[in-house]
């Protein structure tokens, strides 16, 4: 099963989940698509340098 994931109310995440996209035509939906996909990029390098931070942290106190 499919677990669903929300964003905090209020939050920039909840606006963009809760946005018409119908309302939008091509080229905005492909400059949407272009920052989010960036976005994602950021995110994931920021999760790794955490993960390799809490990775060296953990051997420290071993």
């Amino acid at each position: 099963m499919e677990e669903e994931i929300s964003a905090p109310m209020g939050s920039i995440l909840k606006q963009l989940t809760e946005q018409d996209l119908s309302l939008q035509g091509e080229e905005e939906l492909a400059v949407r698509i272009a920052l989010l996909k960036e976005e994602i990029i950021r995110a994931e390098a920021m999760l790794e340098g955490k993960k390799g931070s809490r990775h060296d942290a953990e051997a420290l106190f071993k």
